[in-house]
């Protein structure tokens, strides 16, 4: 995704998110893309769980993209749980950053 795109999608905070529809369709064109997602959303899972760093999760809902910054607790083959049983379904997240 481009980072000029990413910088300008507005933050949100992680509660906000249960208030949030979301689109039934999957956000990413190709399978390819569908397996880095996944990959990144392991990885990110691993670094939240032992080192407690936070990731950047760009996501669609059906007003359009927005970004948290957050710690992901777990994920389940199709949602990503965050703290307090928040949970963003895998096909609406766009990337998973790192920093």
């Amino acid at each position: 995704m481009d980072t000029a795109i990413i910088n300008t999608t507005p933050l949100i905070e992680k509660e906000a998110i249960v208030e949030f529809s979301f689109p039934k369709g999957d956000v990413l064109d190709t399978e390819e893309k569908r397996q880095e997602r996944q990959a990144r959303i392991k990885r990110g899972t691993r670094l939240g769980n032992s080192l407690k760093r936070k990731v950047k999760i760009v996501f669609e809902d059906v007003e359009g993209l927005k970004k948290v910054e957050t710690t992901i607790w777990g994920f389940t083959d199709k949602n990503v749980i965050l703290k307090k049983t928040t949970i963003i379904p895998i096909r609406c997240i766009h990337e998973v950053k790192f920093y």
